[in-house]
């Protein structure tokens, strides 16, 4: 039985208007493992009426904090009630290893229940004011947003604007990756029962059709965008056009820098899990190693020795470190980002090929490489990469190791390896980028908030301030002076009486 995942609108899987689907490619295998609906601007359409429609009834746009509250820690149970098809779904879909995606499902419920203490904390303000005038704020969901979520980590980044967004009381109409969209519609399923229909809707499809149908749409008012810099940029252009905001978390190339006092093993992990966890397919991955001189050909050395001993293999093994690349594009892109690299000069320490897996032909399989003899004015080292690959340079004193760390078009994420204390807020402060990460790296949490600046986009997801992304300011003047009559043919200005 072919295995099928609808659009879904008012709480049904239903096909596209084209009637269309789509092949859902095994990266483990190459092979087809599912069919997707292929939706459209008619779709769309239908999506942000249904979203309009929950957002004006009652039941959805009056509920109280409380019931708001019970709603999310609900989601947040039945996520964790489904956890191993959740994650047996999207590691087929996306390649990811299952035991990853398992805490990612993990994390999903996590949010939810993260969010759910919001509904009843996000206040406005009371402002001093003239004699006579009472002056507060209200802050009030926006109506329907648009969530264009990416495929490396579908659910859980999804999720990510889910949470907060029905915290804020605004419905959603959703565009997942055409990659990878099973884990989603199987989430819709399981909610069913729970969400009011129309709250969260689920438009699959490509970019070209469903995505810019989305962005053009007129009864979206305000759209979060998770993907590269080049669809980020027409996303935003798309959106000015309607005088509608966007909130833009795209790439990264970060550096991660380890010093000569660094706790060793700690600093070895972490720069291993910053490039391979994930297969490199991660926007805050450290693929600019930055190592400090005198420790230079010791920490490489290590570093090479552990990286071939990395196991490659089916995302479902117990023992897999790194599974398959997500796509043929996307394999073909690293393979190519490696080839020029050499033909720019770079040396090669480890893998730099196509990884054969037995029992699994035609996977899109890479070699965990390592790549020494870069300038960071190579193209390898200022583009992103998504895949298991990382450039190595030396540096000799602090000032060097921080202007090529900031010498970047991005500034998502840095981590920063030291046991000095004064070196580790200096670097805090001068780094350019969203988060620093200390003695650690690849950390998330819903509480801490995330994102980027430069060509990493803007604004901030998770956490408190996530909120104010998803709420708008309303000011509310009140005469409160039984007396006074105001004269029709002038304005009172600040304090002026």
């Amino acid at each position: 039985m072919t295995i099928r995942f609808g659009i879904w609108i008012d709480n049904e899987e239903r096909d596209a208007a084209s009637g269309r689907y789509f092949a859902s490619i095994d990266p483990s295998n190459g092979q087809p493992w599912a069919e997707v609906a292929a939706g459209g601007a008619a779709d769309v359409d239908a999506a942000v009426k249904s979203s309009q429609l929950a957002f004006d009834n009652a039941e959805w746009r009056w509920m109280e904090p409380s019931a708001r509250r019970r709603l999310l820690l609900n989601i947040a149970a039945r996520i964790r009630a489904n956890i191993d098809e959740l994650a047996e779904v999207e590691s087929r879909d996306a390649g990811k290893l299952l035991k990853e995606c398992r805490l990612h499902v993990e994390a999903a419920s996590e949010w939810f229940e993260y969010f759910a203490g919001m509904t009843d904390k996000v206040c406005g303000q009371t402002i001093p004011s003239d004699a006579g005038v009472f002056n507060y704020t209200t802050l009030e969901p926006y109506g329907v947003v648009g969530a264009i979520v990416p495929g490396n980590s579908p659910l859980l980044l999804t999720v990510w604007k889910l949470a907060p967004a029905l915290a804020a009381g605004n419905t959603v109409v959703v565009k997942p990756s055409e990659y990878t969209s099973g884990s989603i519609i199987t989430l819709m399923r399981k909610l069913v029962d729970l969400l009011p229909p129309g709250v969260i809707n689920v438009v699959c499809g490509d970019g070209v059709e469903a995505g810019s149908a989305m962005v053009d749409h007129q009864g979206i008012r305000k759209i979060f965008f998770t993907g590269g810099p080049g669809h980020g940029a027409a996303v935003a252009q798309g959106a000015g056009k309607r005088l509608v905001s966007t909130i833009l978390e795209l790439g990264g190339k970060s550096a991660n820098i380890v010093f000569a006092d660094a706790q060793r093993e700690k600093a070895l992990a972490g720069v291993m899990a910053g490039v391979f966890a994930a297969t490199g397919q991660t926007c805050m991955a450290g693929s600019r190693v930055l190592i400090e001189e005198s420790i230079f050909d010791e920490f490489v050395a290590t570093l090479v020795e552990r990286t071939k001993s990395i196991r490659i293999g089916h995302p479902a093994g117990a023992d897999t470190d790194v599974g398959p690349i997500g796509t043929q594009k996307q394999l073909d892109r690293v393979a190519g980002l490696v080839e020029r690299a050499l033909a720019d000069g770079a040396r090669l320490l480890t893998g730099g090929k196509r990884a054969e897996v037995p029992g699994h032909a035609g996977g899109y399989y890479y070699e965990p490489t390592i790549l020494v003899g870069t300038s960071n004015q190579d193209y390898i080292c200022r583009e992103e990469i998504f895949g298991p690959v990382m450039t190595i340079m030396p540096f000799k004193t602090d000032a060097e190791a921080l202007a090529i760390a900031n010498d970047s078009d991005f500034g998502l994420v840095a981590g920063l390896w030291t046991s000095d204390l004064y070196r580790a807020q200096e670097f805090s402060r001068k780094l350019d980028v969203g988060t620093v990460f200390l003695n650690l790296y690849r950390k998330v949490a819903p509480q801490t908030p995330f994102g980027g600046r430069g060509n990493s986009g803007y604004g901030r997801e998770n956490g408190f301030a996530v909120m104010n992304e998803y709420m708008q300011i309303k000011s509310v003047l009140m005469d409160v002076d039984r007396d006074r009559i105001q004269n029709p043919f002038t304005m009172r200005v600040g304090s002026a009486r």
